[in-house]
């Protein structure tokens, strides 16, 4: 399995806003058993799904479709050698998920209510026998084949037409299986003059807008061959900011890792302030600061990106200008697989989890 797919579980959690409060509750949509599920010919199973992405009650003319107003999450639910389930850092997401809505000027979904709508429908989900099981194998390529359960919640607007602002959100959250974001056996990667963020806009916030360019240029660039496209700076386009739906990082010639500093053209990602982490408790120097197109590519020996469905993920060349840089054999290098190691080992559960980040369901 690689990437996202649309078969999304049949359990949902959905919350609303109604001026005053939030209210949220786990709802079941049409579903057989997954045994069943998986026997539908391909036509009954895309009946099957088109009627479980289907939300009768949430309007289509709204901020949300019209004008792109809205943000989501993206988190993951791995499953644990001893069969139980765990998630990764899911208060970030919580914490990052209501700065992003009130950053769009809506109501911001409750830390606590996101916390506990997880937990609720996840649970149902996998009680259903909705989840994928541990796999031993996964242990011998450091669980890159490995799976897990994606959750994508969302902001919905009410009704509306016209340039305005929500102020009676839903909350939705859906969640699928997953397997490796990256599917291409490519790992070149290409600047693109389009710009993902400006100042005084929305780079910071994870809102639905932001991802129309990064998925344009990231077409562009898998068309020329490449697997990843990468955004420099608005102003003078000699800074790297992010891939083109991921942090960034290099390790220098010195041995030092930089990664572009945050700030409102950089998303704050979650799995980004992990590996910064993960590199500190390793006594790697961790730089956050600009850092130049060209001293990336004269001074760094290995490049990756990070991100929740990237996890991380070697770059081996970058082409900025007609010029290409390749760090080392192309391949993955050495500090970038030791990271890699630590952190699929700490969502899998074959690594102490020293930082406490993996909450049970």
């Amino acid at each position: 399995m690689a990437g996202f797919t649309l078969k999304t579980y049949p359990c949902v959690y959905i919350a609303k806003y109604d001026g005053q409060n939030w209210e949220g509750e786990s709802i079941f949509n049409p579903h057989k058993s997954p045994e069943e599920e998986a026997q539908l010919s391909e036509k009954d199973s895309e009946l099957l799904f088109n009627k479980r992405n289907n939300f009768l009650d949430l309007p289509l003319i709204n901020y949300t479709t019209q004008y792109g107003l809205g943000c989501f999450e993206g988190l993951k639910a791995f499953p644990q050698k001893d069969g139980s389930f765990k998630i990764f850092r899911p208060d970030e997401n919580a914490k990052r998920f209501k700065n992003s809505m009130e950053g769009l000027k809506m109501p911001g979904c409750p830390e606590e209510l996101f916390l506990d709508g997880l937990k609720d429908f996840m649970v149902k989900n996998i009680e259903l026998g909705f989840f994928p099981k541990y796999d031993e194998n996964w242990e011998k390529d450091k669980y890159l084949s490995g799976h897990s359960i994606y959750v994508r919640p969302f902001s919905y607007s009410e009704a509306a037409i016209g340039l305005g602002l929500s102020k009676k959100p839903w909350v939705i959250m859906v969640a699928t299986e997953v397997g490796a974001y990256f599917s291409s056996t490519s790992s070149k990667a290409v600047t693109t003059n389009k710009i993902r963020a400006t100042k005084n806009g929305t780079g910071w916030i994870k809102c639905n807008a932001n991802y129309v360019i990064p998925t344009l240029a990231k077409k562009e660039a898998e068309a020329e061959g490449y697997m990843e496209a990468i955004f420099l700076d608005h102003e003078s386009q000699k800074y790297v900011e992010e891939g083109s739906s991921c942090n960034i990082f290099f390790r220098l010639k010195d041995n030092t890792l930089v990664t572009p500093a945050l700030g409102e053209t950089i998303l704050p990602g979650i799995t980004r302030k992990s590996i910064i982490q993960l590199a500190k408790d390793e006594g790697i120097k961790v730089e956050e600061r600009k850092i130049s197109i060209k001293e990336a590519m004269n001074e760094a020996k290995e490049v990756f990106v990070s991100g929740t469905a990237a996890g991380l993920t070697h770059i081996g060349s970058i082409t900025h200008n007609g010029k290409t840089a390749k760090f080392g054999d192309e391949k993955i290098g050495e500090l970038s697989l030791h990271l890699l190691e630590q952190l699929k080992g700490i969502q899998y559960g074959a690594i102490e989890d020293k930082h406490n980040w993996m909450f049970k369901l």
